[in-house]
């Protein structure tokens, strides 16, 4: 699937419009419900190959964070044919108790996949996860920057951001 026909896709499956509340707490006019698109089998596995095109050689593993990061890092290392692990949002209290799903190990460089960056707070939290592990977080990419600060809080935390697209190619103008 080309860029635009993906653009198209994650924009007409989506796309919501209304009062919402952000996860940053912010208000929006629109609402862009990445379970509506991560839930297209052809969307999923264009954003699996997008992510693709980020790697570097020396990329060890791919990481998400849940919930909306989860089927991101799983298309994504499908495509890449690298393993990849999950970031909980917090310590579960049964089990293992982990931060960490999968095989995290000092050493390892990651690309850490992100859903929707609005201010990149919780992509933030994650890649802090990452580091605490011994891990490296080469780049950062999200499907959609919303254009509301997550670029510049990311960069400002020494990270590289990039993203698939923005609320500009998806035509949103608020």
């Amino acid at each position: 699937m080309d860029k635009q026909t993906l653009i198209r896709r994650v924009k007409e499956t989506s796309y919501l419009e209304g009062d919402f509340v952000l996860r940053s707490g912010k208000r929006s006019t629109y609402y862009m419900d990445k379970y509506l698109f991560e839930t297209q089998p052809d969307v999923l596995r264009a954003l699996g190959k997008a992510f693709c095109d980020h790697l570097s050689d020396d990329v060890t593993l791919i990481a998400g964070a849940e919930l909306g990061g989860v089927a991101l890092a799983a298309a994504t290392a499908m495509e890449a044919d690298k393993p990849w692990v999950i970031i909980r949002n917090s310590k579960k209290d049964y089990g293992t108790g982990k931060m960490v799903e999968g095989r995290l190990c000092a050493g390892d460089v990651v690309l850490l996949v992100e859903d929707i960056a609005t201010t990149g707070g919780q992509v933030l939290e994650a890649a802090k996860i990452i580091a605490d592990a011994g891990a490296t977080v080469k780049k950062i990419v999200a499907v959609i920057d919303r254009k509301q600060g997550a670029r510049e809080n990311i960069e400002r935390a020494g990270y590289i951001f990039e993203s698939l697209m923005t609320k500009d190619d998806l035509g949103i103008t608020d």
